[in-house]
């Protein structure tokens, strides 16, 4: 991968080693999803887990998208 860029490569690489927590696998509305925790009650999508090609183009599963649960995991 190439990347051209005036920015220096300390401010492009910030935080790029930084540890992340562990996904976890939800189940929302039957579609499993795992989902990268940003506070104790939610997160964001990381990746969707479905056999079903329609629900990849369901944009309600789609990454980077916020969601919540009820209590802490």
């Amino acid at each position: 991968m190439l990347l051209y860029t005036v920015v220096p490569l300390h401010q492009v690489l910030e935080g790029w080693d930084a540890p992340r927590p562990e996904p976890v696998e939800l189940q929302i509305n039957g579609r499993t999803v795992l989902v990268e925790p940003d506070s104790p009650y939610g997160g964001r999508i990381v990746r969707l887990l479905s056999c079903d090609p329609k629900d990849f183009l369901d944009p309600a599963y789609q990454p980077g998208r916020r969601v919540l649960w009820w209590g802490p995991r």
